[in-house]
C-alpha cells in the first residue's frame, strides 16, 4: 500500500511539474527573480544606512560625554582651589564613570564601523551580481523571444504547407470525379444511341425507334427525288454527268 501511494504521489508530482513547465513564462520568471534580487540589495542598503545612523548617534553621545568630562575636570580643579576636596573627589568620580562609558561607546563605534565595512563590501558584490544577472536576464529573454518567434514562424509555415497539400488533394479529387462523370455521361450517350440502354423515360420501344428511323430515311429519299424532278434540263444533264462519273 505504501509503495502504491508513493507511486501515485510521484505521478501527481510529475504531472503537476509538467503543468507548471507549460504555464511558466521564462521572461516573467527572470523578471521576478531580478525584482527579488533588487529587494535584497535594497535591504542591504537600508542596513548600511541604519549602521551609519547608529554611528552618528554614538558620535553625538561621545561628543556630549567628552564635553561633560572636560567640564567635570574643570570643576574638580575649582573645588581643590577652594579647599573642597570632597567636591573635587565627587567630580572626579563622575568623570571616571563618564570615561568608562566613553570607552564602551568607542568599542561600539568600532564594531559598527566593522559592520558597516562588511555591509558595504556585501552591497558592492551583490550590486555587481544583480547587474550581471540583469544583463544575462535580458540576453536570455531576447534569445527566448527570438526562438519563440522562430517556432511560431515554423508552425505557421508548416500549417501553410499542410493546407496547400490538402488543397492540392482536393483539386485532384475534384478532377478525378469530373473525369469519371464525363466518362459516365459519354458511356450513357453511346449506349442510348446504340439502343443497348433503354430510355425508361420514353414510351417508345427499340422497334419503334428503328421503324421511325426507316420512315425518316424514306421521307428523306422521297424529298430528294422530288427535288431532282423539279430541276431544269441543264440540271438533269449535270445530274446524269455526275452519275456517269460515279
Amino acid at each position: 500500500m505504501a509503495g502504491l501511494m508513493s507511486r501515485a504521489s510521484l505521478v501527481v508530482k510529475s504531472k503537476f511539474s509538467k503543468l507548471l513547465d507549460h504555464a511558466e513564462d521564462p521572461a516573467e520568471t527572470l523578471d521576478y527573480s531580478y525584482e527579488k534580487q533588487l529587494e535584497l540589495l535594497q535591504n542591504v542598503k537600508r542596513g548600511i544606512a541604519d549602521v551609519v545612523t547608529a554611528k552618528k548617534r554614538l558620535e553625538l553621545q561621545e561628543t556630549q560625554i567628552q564635553q561633560s568630562i572636560v567640564k567635570l575636570d574643570g570643576q574638580a580643579r575649582q573645588a581643590l582651589a577652594a579647599n573642597r576636596e570632597d567636591l573635587a573627589r565627587q567630580a572626579l568620580e563622575r568623570k571616571s564613570g563618564l570615561q568608562q562609558q566613553l570607552q564602551g561607546l568607542d568599542q561600539q563605534a568600532t564594531q559598527l564601523e566593522a559592520q558597516q565595512e562588511k555591509l558595504v563590501a556585501s552591497e558592492k558584490a551583490l550590486s555587481a551580481k544583480v547587474e550581471a544577472f540583469r544583463t544575462q536576464k535580458e540576453t536570455i529573454k531576447a534569445q527566448y523571444s527570438a526562438a519563440e518567434a522562430q517556432v511560431k514562424i515554423g508552425e505557421a509555415a508548416t500549417g501553410i504547407g499542410e493546407q496547400m497539400a490538402d488543397t492540392g488533394l482536393a483539386i485532384q479529387r475534384a478532377k478525378d470525379k469530373t473525369e469519371q462523370m464525363q466518362a459516365r455521361a459519354s458511356a450513357i450517350d453511346e449506349l442510348t444511341t446504340s439502343g443497348a440502354l433503354e430510355d425508361f423515360t420514353s414510351d417508345q420501344t427499340d422497334l419503334d425507334r428503328q421503324l421511325s428511323a426507316v420512315a425518316s430515311q424514306s421521307q428523306v429519299d422521297d424529298e430528294l427525288a422530288k427535288m431532282k424532278a423539279e430541276l431544269p434540263a441543264g440540271g438533269k444533264q449535270v445530274e446524269k454527268q455526275k452519275e456517269l462519273e460515279k
